[in-house]
């Protein structure tokens, strides 16, 4: 029997997705899962009317690039809401999600053996698609500040991904930090690829900073963003790519040959409707976000430690006082107590002392009950001896030690 390729024979199985996967199982089952493993808000959306949008065209293919009128109401968007410029004619490509664009940006930048930098806790994508273009993810522990990223730098290195806000954490880069990466970027001629997917998920007005801000030009940087995730709708796999017009015609070269175009009908649905969904999800946006902070006050009542981060719907919890890996944990969260979240191992090796917990699709008397839980799963493995506090780390233990 002829065998698959060694590349997808190495990529291993995302994490998040597996773990809802078995989510799915139990439902099947009429097991009751409190899930804080789901990648996504559940907000109340209506289903705006179909009925004008332009029939038959949205039974058909449609520009490669994305239809022109929502290209010009993103390039319309990122400028009065970030202070970006984009050209929507050269500078933009709507896809299939904003996952297919960062996998066709890192098709467009790599040659095989090329390096990419991912700061950990990194989305679990990351790695496994620079390895899909047969590149060399190097993945910097967790408690790397953004000063030492140039001692990873190497003849290979060709591109650092940033994720902000960071899923997991929530963390937002700050000005000094941007500059710092865009001055690494400029001496060592390499691209930086900006995951934005959380951008909505910052509701203190300019505290997100997007990475084309200090690269007007786009000369070397890449952003990722999504219609789908912002808004609650990710089943709709709306996303787009903005950077210059040279690096975008390559992406287009991609897109055309993997996907032809985006949904056509969906497109012209987000055109129609745009601002309406905007304006009705922003509140809910804001919801739960403050959703997130009463949450990670829960943590600190039962003890629980996290990273700081204010963005996305995340929180990074740490398990640091149990004797079990995190899959191990979560396994036994999941099977023994019902509540599933997602190792933290699935965001990089420095980070299985960690779980991740989603706050985005349960309410907050079960979110409750599955923090209790996971306190109680951690008292009931702890080592006899706790580890030391990490860099980085929020919540009661971090701040009783600010007091001392």
């Amino acid at each position: 029997m002829p065998r698959s390729s060694r590349y997808v024979q190495d990529i291993v199985e995302a994490k998040s997705i597996k773990y809802n996967c078995r989510v799915y199982e139990r439902t099947r089952r009429g097991e009751d899962t409190i899930v804080l493993s789901l990648g996504e808000a559940h907000f109340d959306i209506p289903l705006f009317p179909f009925d004008d949008l332009p029939m038959p065209a949205g039974y058909h293919y449609s520009d490669s690039r994305g239809i022109p009128e929502l290209r010009a109401l993103l390039a319309d968007y990122y400028e009065s809401r970030f202070g970006v410029t984009v050209d929507p004619a050269t500078e933009i490509i709507v896809t299939a999600g904003s996952k297919i664009a960062l996998h066709m940006a890192f098709m467009a930048i790599l040659d095989p053996g090329d390096e990419v930098m991912i700061h950990e806790p990194a989305w679990v994508s990351y790695p496994e698609q620079v390895r899909l273009c047969h590149g060399q993810p190097v993945r910097l522990p967790y408690d790397t500040p953004v000063a030492e990223y140039g001692r990873f730098i190497t003849s290979r290195t060709r591109a650092i991904v940033v994720n902000n806000p960071n899923n997991p954490t929530g963390r937002l880069l700050t000005r000094g930090e941007w500059e710092q990466l865009h001055e690494l970027a400029d001496r060592h001629d390499l691209f930086i690829v900006s995951d934005e997917a959380y951008s909505d998920y910052v509701i203190e007005p300019g505290s997100f900073i997007s990475a084309a801000a200090f690269d007007p030009a786009k000369a070397h940087t890449i952003v990722c963003n999504t219609l789908s995730k912002n808004y609650g709708m990710s089943g709709w796999r709306v996303g787009y790519v903005i950077t210059n017009e040279d690096l975008l015609f390559q992406i287009l070269k991609v897109n055309q040959h993997l996907i032809t175009c985006p949904s056509t009908i969906l497109e012209w649905y987000m055109v129609r409707h745009f601002h309406d969904v905007l304006a009705i999800t922003a509140p809910q946006i804001r919801d739960v976000v403050l959703k997130r902070r009463e949450v990670a006050r829960m943590l600190d009542d039962v003890g629980l430690r996290y990273l700081a981060g204010e963005g996305t719907f995340y929180l990074f919890a740490s398990i640091g006082d149990s004797e079990l890996g995190s899959d191990d944990f979560c396994t036994r969260l999941l099977e023994e107590r019902g509540v599933c979240a997602v190792p933290g191992v699935g965001y990089g090796d420095s980070c299985d002392r960690f779980i991740r917990l989603s706050v985005g699709s349960e309410p907050l008397d079960r979110i409750r009950t599955g923090v209790e839980r996971i306190a109680q799963l951690v008292r009931e493995t702890a080592v006899t001896a706790a580890p030391a506090m990490t860099a980085g780390m929020a919540g009661t233990a971090a701040a009783a030690a600010a007091r001392r």
